[in-house]
């Protein structure tokens, strides 16, 4: 799944973006808007990542919602 499909599916899946980063507040989730780059930013700042680490992570996540 590319950015675009994860961006037009944020309402459903922020649920689970937040299962699974629990340290995101709702209002990260709604700046987050479903954007790769401010979910990577966000998960820098709130649980200390580097940029590869985030990204890293967020492909592996991202990943699970490929059909």
């Amino acid at each position: 799944m590319d950015n675009n499909v994860i961006k037009g599916k944020w309402l459903q899946i922020k649920g689970e973006a937040k299962k699974q980063w629990g340290k995101l507040t709702d209002d990260d989730l709604d700046v987050i808007a479903g954007e790769k780059d401010k979910l990577v930013g966000k998960l820098q700042e709130r649980y200390g990542h580097s940029k590869e680490d985030a990204e890293a992570e967020y492909d592996k996540w991202e990943q699970s919602y490929r059909s």
